[in-house]
């Protein structure tokens, strides 16, 4: 079920007068065994895909929490903790429109900071070549699917190559961090992450990733087959200038229903 009201527009204290109007959006997401009722605030005027991210990535942090709930409820714990940062030598696909948001935010920061991260991304790419990973990366052999998910994953894993994000095994930009990372909980021992070929590593089933929507919309943009990046590759693609989200625009509840709809009809249900 999708629908929309007008939300209260009575301004709390301390919120900015001159904010864009919003409408609320309710709608119900089936979550496995259970359903996840969502009301969210978007705006009631015309946005791009890109600019109602803090949106979804609200949406994922409620299906998150309603995923993590109903795992314990049947006598799992997660054991992800702030500070483990195996999970952080993943390959990350990272959505073209989320690609676009930390554009920007990079963009607003102080150019010492810019030019430590480039000098992070830098490093991380020259360690990929060193262990034969950049070209099994590059835009073309993903195209063609010359690669098989499964061996690539575990062969960037076993490379130990950090996210240029990663600072003292923490992320950097956890409030902001992609949809994709949200959606990785285990609840097998942390330290089986490191060794993944040799130790069990239990993911927590997702019922609904809004990550592979936001592929599966990054697809429809390009008209390729991906609608991803390497998060390893975010600083070489921000100099091409390209905005997706400008390809998928509208009022505000119309551009989310974009997203919500290929949850709904189990378009998101496909992996990388």
């Amino acid at each position: 079920m999708y629908g929309t009201q007008v939300a209260d527009r009575t301004q709390p204290i301390g919120q900015d007068e001159n904010a864009a109007p919003t409408v609320q959006v309710d709608f119900t997401l089936g979550l496995g065994e259970g359903r996840l009722d969502v009301s969210v605030l978007v705006p009631s005027g015309r946005v791009t895909l890109t600019q109602i991210l803090p949106v979804l990535q609200s949406l994922s942090s409620d299906i998150m929490a309603s995923t993590v709930e109903q795992t314990e409820a049947e006598g799992h714990r997660i054991s992800c903790r702030a500070g483990c940062g195996a999970c952080c030598r993943q390959m990350v696909p990272l959505s073209i429109f989320e690609a676009e948001a930390l554009g920007d935010w990079i963009r607003t920061l102080p150019q010492e900071r810019q030019d430590e991260l480039a000098r992070r991304f830098d490093a991380a790419l020259i360690a990929l070549r060193d262990g034969g990973m950049l070209e099994r990366l590059n835009p073309k052999s993903l195209a063609e699917k010359n690669e098989q998910a499964a061996p690539l994953a575990l062969d960037y894993l076993m490379l130990r190559v950090a996210c240029p994000f990663l600072v003292d095994e923490s992320c950097s930009i956890h409030a902001i961090r992609p949809l994709i990372c949200r959606e990785y909980l285990v609840t097998s021992p942390a330290e089986f992450c490191v060794f993944p070929t040799r130790d069990k590593v239990t993911g927590v089933p997702v019922p609904v990733k809004l990550s592979s929507a936001m592929f599966k919309l990054g697809v429809d943009v390009e008209g390729g087959v991906r609608g991803w990046i390497p998060l390893v590759f975010l600083f070489a693609w921000m100099k091409a200038g390209v905005r997706p989200g400008d390809a998928i625009r509208g009022e505000g509840p119309a551009v989310l229903y974009e997203v919500v709809k290929r949850l709904a009809t189990g378009d998101a249900a496909g992996g990388v």
